[in-house]
């Protein structure tokens, strides 16, 4: 669901930050007399949650991967506005120093997974929670099904953008400049695992989170908490799921659409990227927009990959624990930011 660079066209990209920045914009405007020593801290958690858990890849059917978000749970504890930047703050820290995403497309991947999934999961948790009690079942049903609407919408966005691409930026001839694959390919191939798997990976870190919470410090899921950091077990959570993370790496296969401009010169991959786009052959080779913007950013550990660690487990490993101290400094950063938003 991360969108790398070469997939969307330079104007589809320069929509998607358009559209992106008002809402952090006033995301930050809205946080900003919260954004003292207690928030920082939540929001630092649940930023590093974030890109802690989209590490996490699931094999999905087709051969593809795809990970959970933490974007239900973090809008449900956090609040929508605050959730937009701990999830962009993840996403944005992905880009620029693993490649996980494009520096181009950054704007898109806030916009679908931290926007528009938090707006989507602050609906769907309200509209379904009610007036319920914080301790009730149904508060931790809701932020289940928060997070299970949110991260399909964010995938349905995805795939709405990549199949877009053909009909509007192509050549002469027909050739798609970006995304090779149309609408009738992109959205059941994007939705069809999202739907199924990673849909229902986010509902239970969703609910299953929610539920510890009521148990151990429900003052977090109030309207308005108080000035009390999370509780330590969630610190401790995130402790244990950083030293997993290689397990990440177990699923094979890549998330559709995240294929480099070079797997589309090698025939093994063009047979793996068909098999897994409704049997539609891929192209020989990368379009002519794509090849051109898929090279505009280095990321010195693209694929949470280290080139100086042989070890591929151990070089994710030190990946994870180098990109949450930068999402957790990042956070301290937009706390020190508060005083511009006055």
């Amino acid at each position: 669901m991360h969108i790398p660079d070469g997939y969307l066209s330079p104007a589809t990209c320069a929509v998607m930050y358009t559209g992106a920045a008002p809402f952090w914009y006033v995301a930050l405007r809205r946080v900003r007399k919260a954004l003292h020593t207690t928030l920082v801290p939540r929001l630092s958690l649940f930023a590093a949650f974030s890109f802690v858990i989209m590490m996490f890849n699931l094999p999905l059917p087709g051969g593809t991967t795809g990970h959970a978000v933490g974007i239900g749970l973090a809008t449900v504890v956090l609040g929508p506005w605050a959730a937009m930047l701990a999830v962009s703050i993840a996403i944005i820290i992905q880009a620029l120093f693993f490649g996980d995403g494009g520096i181009t497309a950054i704007g898109a991947n806030c916009f679908n997974m931290a926007i528009a999934g938090a707006l989507v999961a602050w609906t769907v948790y309200r509209l379904l929670a009610g007036r319920s009690a914080i301790g009730s079942v149904r508060r931790v049903i809701a932020a289940g099904m928060a997070g299970y609407a949110a991260i399909n919408i964010s995938a349905l966005l995805a795939a709405v953008e990549f199949g877009i691409q053909p009909a509007l930026y192509h050549t002469a001839s027909g050739a798609p400049l970006y995304c090779p694959y149309g609408l009738s390919v992109a959205i059941p191939a994007m939705m069809i695992g999202h739907l199924t798997i990673a849909g229902f990976a986010e509902f239970f870190v969703s609910a299953g989170v929610v539920a510890f919470l009521q148990r151990s410090d429900p003052e977090l899921l109030g309207a308005h908490p108080s000035g009390r950091t999370a509780p330590v077990p969630l610190w401790a959570t995130l402790g244990i799921l950083l030293i997993l993370t290689p397990l990440g790496i177990l699923a094979a296969g890549s998330a559709w659409g995240e294929w480099s401009a070079a797997d589309y010169r090698d025939a093994a991959a063009r047979q793996q990227i068909a098999a897994t786009s409704m049997h539609e052959p891929a192209p020989s080779q990368a379009p002519a927009g794509m090849e051109r913007l898929a090279s505009v950013w280095t990321a010195p550990f693209a694929r949470y990959a280290p080139p100086y660690i042989r070890s591929a487990a151990f070089g994710y490993l030190l990946s994870a624990m180098f990109g949450t101290g930068l999402v957790m400094l990042a956070c301290v950063a937009v706390g020190r930011l508060r005083f511009r938003f006055r």
